[in-house]
């Protein structure tokens, strides 16, 4: 049964990719709006879960309808987002600059000609894969990871996909010196990124996020902290014909406490940026999966965590993966955060869902990359685009 599913998955996406490039334009995008809210109206379980997360982004003053309405708009851009993959591939280069618009971009190019390295940690918005196509034109390129999906042939197909785009993918899993390969990229001067919003393993790192305990990945804050690399959340919304991506200024590195403390912290800056960039454009946020420790297990869930210095405590600018469980296998303990160098199932979020996207989308994401060093060649994407994920991409 497993292999017929894996073979069903694989041939639903073939055929998007196949089919759907080759459409008229207009027409792709309305049959994929059409699916969006089709799914919307059913209200299966993913849209119900999407709507729950909403709930907690849009604060306990939202009403139904208010509720709704942003869910209805969530589903068509992450239906969006599902069209712009299969026909990324055909935009020409000066397509994929034009229409994406970067705030604090001189920001980034900057920190980049200095020659320091950038980690990006992003959230699951807006489309990561066109980020992570316009990020292969800055510089050299940005490093990502990807991990093995199943079937093998799938994976090969969305390598294929993400190296047509620009990208240089490294697999998350069956490979080696993954973590080591983000060092030197990063030491060298270059970009990596990271989706790293969702991690809800032993290895996460708890975090307070829209006043409920969730865990992160302590890659992107344990990467900065072992390189000097800046660190810079970066957050993306939709727009008409445009994607828009706002680039936050480097998170600042605690000037006191153990590298275990240090992690935290930044996770916990990473994770409020990420709150103020999603509770700014709630609809292109796709989280149609668990994400609160309370909403695994209400039962064992901890009260939410505070990673925050104390008032008073001062702080310096310095140079400065996983295995997802449900709720009935998900450990909600909050662990300590490692600051020692990761392996790579920590470098980023939730594993890939090989399911195809339907009339009612699955509560995972599809797959995506987490580690792709991306060339300075992009032809026409995130997680990871210029997100880089260890879960598949939306």
């Amino acid at each position: 049964m497993s292999d017929l599913k894996d073979e069903l998955a694989y041939r639903a996406y073939a055929t998007g990719w196949a089919v759907v490039r080759h459409l008229p334009e207009r027409a792709a995008y309305g049959l994929f709006r059409l699916a969006a809210d089709r799914a919307w109206r059913k209200r299966g379980k993913s849209v119900l879960r999407l709507e729950a997360n909403l709930a907690r982004v849009l604060g306990p003053s939202a009403t139904e309808d208010q509720i709704r309405t942003v869910s209805k708009q969530g589903m068509r851009n992450y239906l969006r987002y599902y069209c712009d993959t299969f026909r990324l591939e055909t935009w020409s280069r000066e397509r994929v600059n034009e229409t994406f618009i970067v705030e604090n971009e001189q920001m980034l190019r900057d920190t980049l000609a200095s020659g320091r390295g950038v980690v990006l940690a992003l959230p699951h918005m807006g489309n990561w894969d066109h980020a992570g196509a316009w990020a292969a034109t800055v510089g050299d390129g940005f490093t990502t990871v990807a991990e093995r999906l199943k079937p093998e042939k799938l994976f090969e197909r969305w390598l294929r996909y993400r190296e047509s785009i620009g990208m240089e993918v490294l697999p998350l899993t069956g490979g080696t010196g993954t973590f080591a390969g983000l060092m030197r990229r990063l030491k060298s001067g270059g970009m990596v990124c990271l989706v790293a919003e969702r991690d809800l393993t032993d290895s996460g790192v708890p975090v307070e996020f829209f006043g409920e305990t969730t865990k992160i990945p302590a890659g992107p804050a344990a990467l900065a902290l072992a390189t000097g690399a800046a660190l810079c959340p970066v957050t993306l919304w939709y727009g008409e014909g445009v994607q828009y991506a706002k680039v936050w200024p480097e998170l600042e590195v605690p000037a006191e406490g153990s590298k275990q403390q240090k992690t935290a912290q930044l996770c916990q800056r990473v994770a409020d940026t990420f709150a103020e960039g999603i509770a700014a454009h709630p609809a292109d946020w796709h989280m149609l999966q668990r994400l609160w420790l309370v909403d695994l297990d209400p039962d064992r869930a901890p009260k939410p965590i505070n990673n925050r210095p104390a008032e008073g405590d001062g702080d310096t600018k310095e140079s400065g993966g996983s295995d997802e469980r449900d709720e009935s296998g998900e450990s909600t303990g909050p662990p300590e955060a490692s600051a020692e160098p990761l392996s790579a199932d920590r470098l980023s979020t939730d594993p890939p869902s090989t399911d195809p996207p339907s009339t009612d989308p699955p509560p995972s994401d599809p797959p995506s990359t987490a580690t792709s060093t991306a060339r300075g060649s992009a032809s026409a994407s995130p997680n990871t685009s210029l997100a880089v994920e260890a879960d598949g991409a939306r």
